[in-house]
C-alpha cells in the first residue's frame, strides 16, 4: 500500500466513525438552529454572485461532481444564481481538464457542459447578472414552475441531448412540491449520478422557526425524501457525504442513482 493508499484509507475511517457520532451530529444539528437567525448561508458568494449555500455543501458538490462526470446539471431553484453559476464552473473545469487529457484544443465559448436553472421568478436584475456573467454561455435559465407539465416537458427533451445528468432542487420545500420534482426529474438522473435534494435539515429545525412559510416539520423536502425512498430502489442515500459534512442543510439529501 502506498501512500497515497494509506491516506485515503485513513480518510475513509474516519467518516466511518462519524457515521456513529451521534454527540458530534447533534452539536452540528445545534449549530445550524444557533447560526440560522444570522442568515449565516448568505453571506457567501461564487465568481461574484450571491450562493445562498453552506461551503461545506458546495464543497461536496464539487467532489460529487469531479467524481461522476455529468455533461448536464438540471437545478430548480435559482435566486442569485451564485448556485448554478458554481455548477457551470465546476463544468467549466471538466471540459478543460478532459480538453488537457486528449491533447485538443478548447474554445472557451463552447457550451460543452451545460446548466439549465428553474425558477418560478427569475427576477430581472439577477437574469441580467446572470446573463452577463462570463459563464453564461454553459447556463440556459427557465422561468416557470418547476413541476408544471410544460417545463418538465421541456426539460426531459432538452436532456435527451446528454449523456450524464445531474439534478438538483433547492426551489418551494414543501412535502408536495418536492415529491412532484422527485417524481419528475429523477427518472433523467444518470446511473452512479446524484439527485441532490437541499434544506432536509428543515425537519431537524424548531417548529416556530418558518412562521411566514409554507412548509416546516413534517412537511419538508426530508419528509419527501422518505416517502420517495419508499418507492423506488433506484436511489440510495450517501451517508458517507453527510457523515463528513456533518453541517449542510442536505442530511439524507445527497440520493445516488444505484440502477436505471
Amino acid at each position: 500500500m502506498n501512500k497515497s493508499e494509506e491516506f485515503q484509507k485513513e480518510v475513509a475511517e474516519n467518516i466511518r466513525q462519524l457515521q456513529n457520532a451521534d454527540e458530534l451530529e447533534a452539536l452540528s444539528v445545534e449549530w445550524i438552529r444557533q447560526s440560522a437567525p444570522y442568515n449565516w448561508s448568505y453571506n457567501f458568494s461564487w465568481l461574484g454572485r450571491p450562493a445562498i449555500q453552506f461551503p461545506n455543501d458546495v464543497w461536496a458538490l464539487q467532489e460529487i461532481i469531479w467524481s461522476t462526470k455529468p455533461d448536464l446539471i438540471i437545478e430548480t431553484g435559482v435566486a442569485h444564481g451564485g448556485s448554478v453559476i458554481a455548477s457551470a464552473s465546476l463544468l467549466a473545469l471538466l471540459d478543460y481538464t478532459d480538453a488537457v487529457a486528449q491533447k485538443k484544443q478548447l474554445d472557451p465559448l463552447s457550451p460543452g457542459r451545460k446548466v439549465i436553472g428553474i425558477d418560478i421568478d427569475i427576477r430581472q436584475h439577477n437574469r441580467d447578472a446572470i446573463e452577463s456573467h462570463p459563464l453564461a454561455h454553459k447556463i440556459e435559465l427557465i422561468q416557470g414552475s418547476s413541476v408544471s407539465s410544460d417545463v418538465v416537458q421541456l426539460v426531459c427533451e432538452k436532456a435527451k441531448d446528454y449523456n450524464r445528468v445531474m439534478v438538483i432542487l433547492d426551489s418551494n420545500h414543501t412535502h408536495d412540491h418536492v415529491i412532484q420534482e422527485l417524481q419528475a426529474y429523477s427518472p433523467l438522473v444518470s446511473e452512479t449520478c446524484y439527485c441532490i435534494v437541499y434544506d432536509t435539515i428543515i425537519e431537524a429545525m424548531p417548529e416556530d422557526m418558518f412562521p411566514n412559510r409554507p412548509w416546516g416539520k413534517g412537511n419538508n423536502p426530508y419528509s419527501a425524501v422518505k416517502e420517495f425512498l419508499k418507492s423506488t430502489e433506484d436511489f440510495e442515500v450517501d451517508s458517507e457525504i453527510h457523515a463528513k459534512l456533518q453541517i449542510t442543510v442536505a442530511p439524507m439529501g445527497f440520493l445516488r442513482r444505484v440502477k436505471k
